[in-house]
């Protein structure tokens, strides 16, 4: 008995604090006051195109499902029920800005210029990293859980060495992102980004998609309070929105990005929403979580909420329908050019260790291609 009322505590005071939200799941349009002022810079085009955003990505998820399961991924993390949180997210940024993800910002990673194809390669095998983090100011997928959180805050000391936060130049000031999810939240690692970014006001934006489930443990198991709440006692304000409205979290994003530019220092923001899926396709969500919690939140799907207001609009079936074929076609590009693919030469794997040659990976790589060598003379001699 005890024990269930300890759970149905935690399950109440998790739910406590207010929800920035601005559409509903029947799609209709709330106020949500100070946040008000960045939804109005947008209108039916931009938010259509936040549609097409969500669209395209949902299918690029659903092919690195299918294409997993065919044995032509070794892994792929889904990001099913997220798309909202991370194309309201990527939108509101500027491109001196620089993210850190996790392995799931599909979403992210597309409106980062990141072609799809590339996140494919990596899950495949076929890449000794993914891409250039510089060219699109996205880091490559950090897989070891909340270390991205350590290097978005070391990069934000940094922007703010250099003086690129708080000049008033909206060319030049840029903040740092750092992606987590409501599990990595509890590693050490996010804790001490949160007190270097609180000590020192480092300009960096600590976005945690809260999904429900740390793998196989919801949330009510990894804290007491609401997620956002998290950076207080570090001296980083935290706001939660809703993650399922992409309007709402473009909102809240561009308005917090644009403080920490301001040099007002970091904030949290804790992105409400749900893993439809599976954490990796590896993972078997039935073992751990029941079909009413998952049909429940399914009548919240981000891409329906923003059709909806968008049928009000006055968006046309056959508008949506484009937008349908054009993820068709994605989806072909994706299944062929994954198929397609050819493994890098060997000598590429030490191409990006350094910036600058170096002595000793100089060694190491005619060391390991004189070994590969021997077996062709040892062919040639047989």
């Amino acid at each position: 008995m005890t024990s269930d009322l300890s759970a149905g505590a935690r399950a109440k005071r998790q739910a406590g604090p207010h929800m920035i939200q601005m559409l509903t799941p029947e799609g209709d349009r709330v106020s949500s006051g100070e946040y008000d002022v960045f939804a109005a810079e947008l209108d039916t085009k931009d938010l259509f195109g936040f549609y097409r955003d969500m669209v395209l990505v949902r299918r690029v998820d659903a092919e690195g499902n299918a294409l997993q399961r065919q044995g032509q991924l070794g892994l792929w993390a889904p990001l099913l029920g997220q798309e909202a949180a991370q194309i309201g997210l990527g939108r509101a940024l500027r491109s001196q800005d620089f993210v850190f993800p996790t392995y799931r910002e599909h979403g992210v990673a597309w409106t980062r210029g990141i072609d799809p194809t590339e996140l494919l390669g990596m899950f495949r095998g076929q890449s000794h990293g993914g891409w250039d983090p510089q060219a699109n100011r996205f880091h490559t997928y950090t897989i070891v859980i909340g270390s991205q959180v350590l290097h978005a805050t070391g990069y934000a000391m940094g922007i703010q060495m250099d003086g690129d936060v708080g000049t008033g130049d909206v060319d030049r000031d840029a903040i740092a992102v750092a992606c987590f999810g409501d599990g990595a939240s509890s590693q050490g690692d996010v804790s001490e980004g949160l007190t270097f970014a609180g000590a020192f006001n480092a300009p960096v934006l600590f976005y945690c998609q809260n999904n429900q489930w740390a793998i196989s443990e919801p949330t009510s198991v990894q804290t007491p309070v609401p997620l956002n709440q998290r950076g207080r006692g570090f001296g980083v304000p935290g706001i939660r929105v809703d993650g399922n409205d992409v309007l709402a979290t473009y909102a809240v994003a561009r308005a917090s990005a644009d403080s920490i530019r301001a040099g007002n220092g970091p904030l949290l923001i804790e992105a409400y929403t749900y893993r439809m899926g599976a954490h990796t396709t590896a993972d078997d969500p039935s073992k751990y979580r029941s079909d009413a919690e998952t049909e429940a939140w399914a009548a919240k799907d981000p891409i329906l909420r923003l059709r909806r207001f968008l049928e009000k609009e006055g968006i046309t079936s056959d508008e949506f329908a484009s937008v349908d074929a054009e993820a068709d076609q994605l989806a072909a590009r994706i299944r062929k050019t994954c198929v397609d693919m050819t493994p890098p030469s060997p000598e590429a794997m030490w191409e990006n260790v350094y910036s600058e040659p170096h002595a000793l990976v100089d060694e190491e790589r005619e060391t390991y291609l004189a070994y590969l060598d021997s077996f062709a003379d040892a062919e040639a001699n047989a």
